[in-house]
């Protein structure tokens, strides 16, 4: 995919999305669910979607909510659910649909006490907080948080976590979205809704100060005490995103020098720089929509980014510039395997997409290493029963065990990632990014790339259905193939796509879960010539996967 001639420049008049007619287009349109586009579909993370395509839109919420109702009934479960949102312009009408289904059917949520916005790892924190209090079985919470993530701001999203704190899996996301798909075919007769008016003055809602919770709990995860004493000079640009009224309040807590320098928050995002691709999109991950922040590296010992629901990181650092996911991961991961107390036999956990480079820390560190497919929802076990002492995602998002090696969260967390940062300059002097070279000096320096290209539903198919016969080649850039994978070597779940692997190299292609597009990601630890060898070799073998599939 090219680069746009205007990314990472500001917004244009053009790029603007209307809200007002995106808002009227949610209530006002009715989605068929015979037309695949208009269907409820659960990603990696969730519903995806936006009302003017008719994929975002009242009547999905409500069936969602209405659907997992009946889940939470035929489960037994009995306790709160904590309701959050992001500040996504379609989040807000779509917590009003979901707290009118919840309240008719007389499940107590708690919200934010000044109906304000919650990131996704505070609703997270809150389930396993209320969870591990509790006397018996009975009275489980669980939560919903209305985020697209970092898609652009004419897109709204939704996600479930049951009571273990982190994504639902596959089976229970499946029947959520058959029942939601049901109920709109009927024309939501059997959705159950009160007016917000009346469900705001119910008793089943109360409100609890999310931000006070959360903030006095962080001390539990990262050593503030460190970050305080050695005055980290911190940065921070929340982009517009759910964790802006939290990163004020940790600075204040725990004496931080920290410095919120963009507290706006607009839901049209018309502040962000352009991505790659010339959209606004709130991803801490890209250069080019983190190119405000990287303009002000320099004031800062580093500087922290997150994306509107806080479940991802973009770490930024004089020397190094916006740190590669795959190289913060791989630094993060050592550091607290060496500064950390946990159980030695407690694993850490990473994305069959992820650097190799975290395989070579972990082989360094004598360390088990469990490789399991895209999604946060494979770790979600490991870290709720403490099995994995880390879980990371190349796409910049991670949690890890609290300080005594209990759990944390079990979905991702942008703001211990970013602390952790400042903790590991405040106890080792050097920055991520130093930390960085000092390990590639030792193990090799990969060099990472992703593509990606559009993909209709149909080529999206193909390519989750490949297998390792279906590639013939013996070599992948002149190398010998030496593992053909279409199931994750920690857990033999199928990754929804293959992974051909060599002894210096590897690429992996599978389609997206949220978006048209299918990705290919590659590695080598030869140099630039090598992985766009890789890539291209990639490219045909999914090409030639198309053309045998007659598309």
């Amino acid at each position: 995919m090219s680069i746009h001639p205007h990314a990472g420049k500001p917004v244009r008049p053009e790029d603007r999305i209307n809200i007002a007619q995106l808002v009227s287009h949610y209530y006002s349109l009715f989605p068929d669910v015979e037309i695949e586009e208009q269907r409820v579909t659960f990603g990696t993370s969730g519903h995806r979607g936006n009302a003017n395509k008719c994929s975002f839109n009242e009547a999905h919420i409500v069936a969602i909510c209405q659907a997992v109702v009946e889940y939470r009934q035929s489960q037994g479960i009995t306790g709160p659910l904590f309701l959050g949102k992001d500040t996504h312009a379609l989040s807000e009408p779509a917590f009003i649909s979901a707290l009118s289904v919840l309240v008719a059917n007389n499940i107590n949520v708690v919200i934010q006490d000044d109906e304000g916005f919650t990131p996704t790892p505070v609703i997270s924190r809150l389930i396993i907080n209320h969870n591990k209090c509790l006397a018996n079985d009975d009275e489980y919470a669980d939560g919903l948080i209305i985020t697209p993530s970092h898609n652009p701001p004419s897109d709204g999203g939704i996600k479930y976590n049951p009571p273990h704190g982190g994504p639902a899996e596959g089976d229970i996301t499946k029947a959520i979205e058959q029942r939601a798909n049901e109920l709109i075919a009927a024309k939501l007769v059997d959705v159950k809704k009160v007016d917000i008016t009346q469900a705001l003055l119910s008793d089943c809602v109360s409100k609890q100060d999310f931000i006070k919770f959360y903030v006095e709990q962080l001390s539990q995860v990262v050593d503030m005490r460190a970050i305080a004493k050695a005055n980290v000079n911190i940065g921070v640009d929340p982009l517009g995103g759910s964790g802006i009224a939290y990163w004020p309040e940790i600075a204040k807590v725990y004496g931080l020098n920290l410095s919120v320098v963009n507290p706006v928050v607009d839901a049209s995002f018309a502040f962000m720089p352009l991505d790659k691709d010339g959209k606004i999109r709130m991803d801490c991950s890209s250069p080019y929509a983190m190119s405000g922040l990287i303009e002000m590296k320099d004031k800062f010992d580093v500087s922290i980014g997150n994306d509107p629901d806080f479940d991802r990181h973009g770490i930024v650092t004089k020397q190094g510039g916006l740190m590669n996911p795959n190289h913060f991961l791989a630094v993060a991961i050592h550091y607290l395997m060496t500064h950390r107390n946990w159980s030695v036999d407690c694993k850490i956990g990473k994305t069959l997409v992820s650097s190799s480079l975290i395989d070579r820390v972990a082989a360094k560190l004598a360390k088990p290493l469990s490789e399991v497919p895209v999604g946060f929802k494979w770790f979600v076990s490991g870290l709720q029963h403490g099995e994995y002492a880390f879980g990371g995602e190349e796409s910049a998002g991670a949690s890890f065990l609290a300080l005594d090696g209990s759990t944390w969260t079990t979905d991702k967390d942008g703001f211990v990632m970013g602390l952790l940062a400042a903790e590991i300059i405040a106890v080792t002097g050097k920055d991520p990014h130093q930390y960085y070279l000092e390990l590639v000096n030792e193990l090799g320096e990969p060099c990472y790339g992703r593509v990606e290209a559009v993909a209709n539903s149909a080529q999206k198919t193909v390519l989750t259905s490949l297998s390792p016969s279906d590639v013939t080649a013996d070599t992948l850039a002149g190398e010998k193939i030496e593992r053909i994978l279409s199931h994750a070597p920690g857990n033999n779940a199928a990754i929804g796509g293959i992974k051909v692997v060599t002894s210096n190299g590897w690429f992996a292609a599978r389609p997206s879960g949220t978006e048209d597009i299918y990705k290919i990601y590659a590695e080598s630890f030869i140099d630039k010539a090598h992985l766009d060898a890789i890539i291209a070799q990639a490219q045909d073998i999914v090409s030639a996967a198309f053309k045998k599939a007659g598309l």
